[in-house]
């Protein structure tokens, strides 16, 4: 008989949000698979939990996951936990959890706490349907086209992002998202937890020079329907070309590209427009 692989979820700051039934099956099953054993092991220490730990993350996957599907397969139960929160929501998890069910080998998810969900119900906006993206690129080409590609969902949309990168991914945002409302949430369940509400240029400003700690970012629906192919000022058009092309990080005929696919329009009238936007520009 195979052991049963439980998904565990921690808690994403504040350490008394673990359930009873997590403490129990973390306290009964044979090892406990772990994205960093250092911090599992603070939660464990505050709850005498003595299960042994052994490291499962994106770094280590290939060599871990025979090791742990065999010992499943030979009768041992599992716990997979993560740094915070639910195993597989933009973190390592779920290879084990294919590969198990591809095994033939039982699963048994164990609810708890979400850093999705705490900020999106604490944003007040409406839930059906939720987006998850997980965490935006980090090149900053790739981070503009990313936000363009979300920018067509209508409905709630929630991400993650780095402290060091937030500002400048709400500063994108606010040039290709507009003035839909966003709620920040940071610190999570944690001693200084804050929820920042705006657009996404109010927030960005309102974030600068102290943006710490995780965030959480809820963007709210649109509120106004948007036209097919709405007209496009040669000042939006240029604003997104510059912003593809910051850094360095896409080459011209990239960029064109890009804000042509943005705004649905052909690649000549993008040039057209940045063109006659550096000419008004220009020093008379």
């Amino acid at each position: 008989m195979p052991g049963t692989l439980f998904v565990v979820a921690t808690p994403i700051g504040n350490l008394e949000d673990i359930t009873l039934r997590a403490l129990r099956v973390l306290r009964e099953v044979n090892v406990i698979a772990a994205e960093d054993t250092r911090r599992t092991a603070r939660l464990l220490s505050r709850h005498a939990i003595a299960t042994p730990t052994v490291s499962f993350h994106e770094h280590n996957t290939r060599i871990r996951l025979p090791q742990l599907l065999s010992r499943l397969q030979q009768g041992e139960s599992i716990a997979l936990v993560t740094d915070a929160g639910t195993p597989g929501i933009s973190d390592p998890g779920v290879e084990l959890v294919r590969a198990s069910i591809d095994a033939g080998i039982p699963l048994d998810p164990i609810p708890g706490v979400s850093a999705v969900l705490t900020a999106a119900v604490a944003s007040g906006f409406p839930l059906v349907p939720l987006t998850v993206w997980g965490f935006p690129p980090t090149r900053s080409k790739d981070r503009a086209i990313w936000l363009q590609t979300i920018s067509s969902n209508p409905a709630t949309m929630t991400f993650f992002e780095a402290p060091h990168r937030v500002v400048q991914t709400l500063r994108m945002a606010s040039m290709i998202l507009g003035e839909r409302h966003i709620v920040v949430g940071r610190e999570l369940t944690k001693l200084h937890q804050e929820f920042l509400r705006g657009s996404a240029s109010e927030l960005a400003g309102r974030l600068e020079n102290r943006a710490k700690g995780e965030f959480t970012v809820v963007i709210g629906p649109m509120t106004e329907p948007v036209s097919d192919n709405p007209p496009q000022s040669d000042d939006s058009v240029a604003k997104m070309f510059g912003l593809i092309t910051e850094n360095g990080a896409a080459t011209r005929r990239e960029a064109l590209a890009a804000t042509a696919r943005k705004f649905r329009m052909s690649v000549k009238d993008v040039y057209a427009a940045v063109e006659r936007q550096k000419s008004a520009n220009r020093p008379k």
